[in-house]
């Protein structure tokens, strides 16, 4: 039988299931740095500001895992392939959070491209929600953001998600709730990037997130980061080559729920 503690946790993600939706802020890069990934410009922009997948030079293909020890019935998973074209960048990936008692799963693609100091992008993204006794919910939400290179160093990105805002329910009118992020990228030298963001939810507390990241060597990086509301703590490390990316990020939740561990591997195969 299964923990109560994990019971009462799924039958509260289901109460609360109508008026949000668990984060799709995903890649071990962007949680080594709290998630203040709206100006990062990396493979897994498809889920964080789909704007940043314009600088993405080569073919990736990449995959991730959260796993949470204390509470197994809230890991995450996503996959995401990243395409170069000439007329811009394409992306796409699948994401899931849960297990058989209650699951959340997107598929999403966007679309991206550069113009002039700003990258522009859009979104789309399935959605299915479903509760063991509860049944299933599918949607279509759609998403955008963008990112202005203000200088070599400073940067500023926004992102919003679910602009559309479908109905959960017919009953009570809830909605997916719209997510509006603003961040800062600062890189004061070529070894360092230093990330803040403010993001903020339809009757949710704002966000606050601060995160940085060290090239010690040609190929290796250091991470970490914190978040305000809630209170998180982050830490990551990162391994990089011509092909092949290994990224791991530690995350502390001062809210009780302990800690996470999330680990990404990325492969290129084909320049732009």
């Amino acid at each position: 039988m299964r923990h109560p503690i994990l019971i009462i946790f799924f039958v509260a993600l289901i109460q609360q299931a109508r008026s949000q939706s668990t984060s799709t802020l995903i890649g071990g890069r962007a949680a080594g740095m709290a998630y203040a990934s709206a100006t990062l410009q990396d493979e897994w922009s498809i889920y964080n500001n789909v704007a940043g997948l314009a600088s993405v030079k080569q073919t990736i293909i990449t995959s991730t895992v959260d796993v949470k020890p204390k509470l197994q019935g809230a890991n995450r998973s996503a996959f995401a392939l990243t395409v170069p074209t000439s007329l811009g960048t394409i992306g796409a990936g699948a994401f899931r959070f849960g297990d058989e008692l209650y699951y959340e799963q997107l598929v999403n693609v966007g679309f991206s491209n550069q113009l002039g100091i700003a990258s522009l992008g859009a979104s789309m993204n399935y959605i299915q929600y479903n509760a063991q006794g509860f049944g299933t919910i599918h949607l279509l939400t759609f998403s955008a953001g963008g990112i202005a290179n203000l200088s070599k160093s400073v940067s500023i990105g926004a992102s919003i998600h679910n602009i559309n805002q479908p109905v959960l329910s017919e009953v009570d009118g809830e909605k997916v709730p719209t997510r509006l992020s603003f961040g800062l990228g600062i890189t004061p030298t070529e070894k360092v990037r230093l990330c803040t963001e403010l993001s903020k939810e339809v009757d949710q507390l704002a966000t606050f997130k601060t995160g940085i990241e060290y090239k010690a060597t040609k190929k290796f990086y250091g991470r970490t980061g914190f978040s305000l509301y809630p209170n998180h703590f982050f830490a990551g490390i990162g391994f990089a080559q011509s092909r092949l990316s290994i990224d791991y990020a530690y995350q502390y939740a001062f809210t009780g729920l302990g800690d996470s561990h999330q680990a990404s591997l990325g492969y290129k195969w084909k320049g732009k």
